[in-house]
């Protein structure tokens, strides 16, 4: 079978305090997040690529029943340009390094942050 998109589509990441969750985000990673509400469950989408054929996800925060953060289900990684000034925000932002700037050699580099809602998200970059 020939895949021609990346496998992951969307994510959410679930929320206890949108406005809260919001700013965590958005002073991470420097981006805009977009409100909505979806027929009662509340998001904050991450931009959309600004190129068709750009590489990776895009997705949400959502708040709505069934939705809790947690530390122990799936772990989503943010690329970004500098993993020090990333945690350096985190902290910042009211989050935690769970694990600071970790080589995997040829891959590059990643951390693990706790956000503000108590989730366990990646932060991934080449140097």
């Amino acid at each position: 079978m020939e895949v021609k998109n990346n496998p992951v589509g969307w994510f959410e990441i679930a929320v206890d305090d949108m406005d809260r969750a919001v700013g965590f985000y958005e002073h991470l990673l420097g981006y805009k997040l977009e409100l909505h509400d979806m027929e009662g469950s509340q998001m904050a989408w991450f931009p959309q690529p600004v190129e068709a054929n750009a590489y990776g996800a895009t997705g949400t925060l959502i708040k709505a029943e069934g939705c809790r953060p947690s530390m122990d289900g799936n772990n989503i990684y943010f690329s970004v340009d500098s993993i020090e000034a990333c945690c350096d925000r985190a902290s910042e932002a009211g989050g935690d390094v769970i694990l600071p700037k970790t080589s995997i050699g040829e891959h590059g580099f990643f951390a693990l942050i706790r956000d503000t809602e108590g989730n366990r998200v990646g932060v991934h970059c080449m140097s």
